[in-house]
């Protein structure tokens, strides 16, 4: 014979978690907030300045690229952009596919200057920082 026994769900005997529980648990995610959120703003922070930095390198790569093909350096950033003729007809391409933006937050775009004596420099200003090249 198969006998069931009566099970009881323990109404009475169930325990929940006390105030002091929870106000622990809400302090630890406090505190454990409190240390992220700086940690990830810096994060975000060093990814604007690397992008920035990348993009003078790439532009400054350009700039030399069309220097070496055309016997001087661009005048402007839109001559990278371009395809361009040398002296000797030989055509090529554009340096650049498109003028890079800087990151979001920096202050207006990528300046480029050129010198007399064939030098230039790229830079971008954002972030507490100046990414520049040369």
């Amino acid at each position: 014979m198969i006998r069931l026994r009566n099970l009881r769900l323990g109404i009475g005997n169930q325990r929940g978690f006390t105030l002091i529980e929870l106000l622990i648990v809400v302090a630890i995610i406090g505190i454990l907030a409190a240390i992220a959120i700086p940690l990830y703003n810096n994060v975000q922070q060093r990814a604007r300045i690397a992008k920035a930095q990348a993009d003078v390198r790439s532009i400054a790569s350009a700039a030399s690229m069309y220097a070496a093909h055309m016997g001087a350096i661009p005048s402007t950033l839109t001559l990278l952009t371009a395809s361009s003729s040398n002296s000797e007809g030989q055509t090529s391409g554009a340096f650049l596919a498109a003028i890079p933006n800087p990151p979001s937050g920096w202050a207006g775009s990528y300046t480029y200057t050129s010198a007399a004596d064939g030098t230039f420099t790229v830079s971008a200003t954002g972030d507490s920082t100046t990414a520049k090249v040369p």
